[in-house]
């Protein structure tokens, strides 16, 4: 599970919205909705880096729950 949160943190860290670029991480609130779809989804590469989920996730949109979604869309991804 805590590999869950760092792939997450860690995948918000490549967002470029300004205010995100300067926190460095999703909020707790944020990493919770996508916990589930990351394990759900895209287990199998959660060891591949940070870019390798999140082109998981992306490829899994139309499975994700609205929550996790909607975190990607506010991140324009």
């Amino acid at each position: 599970m805590p590999k869950i949160f760092v792939a997450l943190a860690l995948l918000f860290v490549s967002m470029s919205t300004g205010a995100f670029a300067q926190q460095r991480s999703g909020t707790q609130q944020e990493q919770q909705a996508c916990s589930r779809d990351v394990s759900r989804h895209c287990r199998k590469v959660m060891d591949q880096g940070d870019f390798v989920v999140l082109a998981c996730l992306k490829e899994n949109r139309e499975k994700l729950s609205s929550a996790c979604n909607q975190v990607l869309l506010t991140h324009n991804q």
